[in-house]
């Protein structure tokens, strides 16, 4: 044990006694100590100790627990992750109520059980170790111009590698999915890891504009070509020379235009509505639908030459209820996110919730869980956030069973080791930990399926 180096814990007590008792309990760790608030801070700066335990009744004034929130949220200020355990006297709810909702990772009060005390030491260094990894693994896992894309889906991950070989071409890209499965984020990383980057990325909506406007939209127009034309206008096509134009809800482009953008498409030039002059255009084009455009073909509502130059190069992203893993993985990450930016302080899925979020079907997809975790965040009355707080009622999916027993668990494997990766947010040991089975097994499951 000499040859390993301990975790730091910093323990700060002004009760000598107790003190000594606490660091005899906990000896598997680098006990530092402090009585004070400044004595705190300088092993704070000193060591970062990823847990600290701290009485709230701190001299000069051990009756009062004015030094002891203080110390509590310079901590936080100086080491955002830091695991705070509140330890008092002052039997008070009100207290441990507010110390929660500052950012403390738990609340003891006087006398306690020590060794209920080490559990939860123990808990607070897993759940560090856990945040640490998941943030390293988000630098590690996804290229930087899909940063905002968070998934261990093997058919995502294989969306994000075609999007890095065929964002150096011009290939029009044709993007495919449901609603809110983030068809946008991927057009933005096709326009940012290829040569235009530096230019401009225009999007427009082509279900959101009336049919009597969207041509003036997409091409612009002269002075006078109609009433109210009282200056030339360029489009968002001529916006968008030299950089990408991203036209979202393609499928809802009227009929009578996309003759026009197929002509644009082939010959790269356009008009002006009242104009005569055409116009060189350089653009890299990304569509979007939601849309069985090939249905649509059939229909008549879509022009199939128009279908085959923007499918150059066809991306298509699962639904999110197809992404094993991937909504406990974006659940954490959205928590994380939304908690920093509502000044929440460190925020957590306790574990109903957490089941809740994986059984739902989210038809909205990302988009829809992203707004719930947003909507709880804001609601939870502490720093975790509860079934109730998610307000879902989870549906029963219904699954087909397969009799080819090999194959069946394989999947079922591939299934357990993606839900617990993101269940444990990342975090290898946890992970294992849960499944049942060590770390180097973990590890051969996610050779063995590919996974990251």
């Amino acid at each position: 044990m000499s040859s390993e180096k301990l975790r730091p814990l910093l323990i700060v007590e002004d009760d000598p006694a107790l003190q000594k008792q606490m660091r005899w309990a906990l000896d598997q760790y680098q006990t530092l100590t402090a009585e004070d608030r400044e004595g705190a801070l300088v092993q704070v700066r000193r060591y970062m100790p990823p847990v600290v335990t701290m009485d709230l009744g701190l001299p000069p004034d051990a009756d009062s627990v004015t030094e002891g929130f203080t110390l509590l949220e310079q901590i936080l200020s100086i080491a955002p992750d830091t695991k705070i355990i509140v330890l008092t006297g002052q039997n008070d709810r009100t207290n441990a109520l507010r110390a929660i909702g500052l950012g403390a990772y738990d609340f003891f009060a006087k006398p306690f059980e020590i060794d209920m005390l080490g559990l939860t030491i123990e808990r607070a260094y897993r759940l560090y170790d856990l945040q640490q990894e998941n943030s390293r693994l988000q630098l590690m896992q996804q290229p930087d111009v899909l940063s905002g894309l968070i998934s261990r889906d093997p058919e995502v991950l294989r969306v994000c590698r075609t999007v890095e070989k065929v964002a150096v071409s011009d290939a029009t890209v044709l993007v495919l999915g449901e609603s809110g499965t983030g068809k946008e984020l991927i057009a933005r990383g096709v326009h940012a890891a290829s040569a235009r980057r530096g230019e401009r990325f225009i999007a427009i909506n082509c279900a959101a504009i009336p049919d009597n406007l969207l041509e003036s939209e997409l091409f612009g127009y002269e002075k006078g070509a109609f009433t109210g034309a009282a200056k030339t206008t360029p489009g968002k096509i001529e916006t968008a020379h030299r950089g990408t134009l991203m036209l979202d809800e393609i499928g809802d482009l009227p009929h009578s235009l996309q003759a026009k953008l197929l002509r644009f498409l082939q010959e790269r030039v356009i008009e002006r509505i009242g104009g005569r002059q055409e116009i060189p255009i350089d653009v890299r084009i990304v569509c979007a639908t939601h849309q069985d455009l090939k249905a649509l073909i059939k229909e008549g509502r879509f022009r199939e030459d128009l279908y085959y130059r923007l499918a150059e190069i066809v991306l298509n992203i699962p639904p999110l209820r197809a992404r094993h893993g991937d909504t406990a993985l974006l659940a954490h990450a959205f928590v994380r996110r939304f908690a920093t930016e509502q000044n929440r302080g460190p925020m957590t899925l306790r574990e109903d919730a957490l089941r809740a979020v994986e059984s739902y079907d989210w038809p909205g997809n990302v988009r829809e869980l992203e707004n719930c975790i947003k909507r709880a965040v804001i609601m939870a009355d502490g720093n975790q956030i509860t079934v109730e707080d998610i307000g879902l009622d989870p549906g029963q999916n219904e699954q087909e069973t397969s009799l080819d027993l090999r194959q069946l668990r394989e999947q079922v494997e591939k299934r357990v080791i993606i839900t617990a990766l993101a269940r444990a947010d990342g975090n290898v040991q946890k992970a294992a930990d849960m499944m049942g089975v060590s770390r180097p097994t973990i590890y051969d499951l996610m050779h063995r399926f590919g996974l990251k």
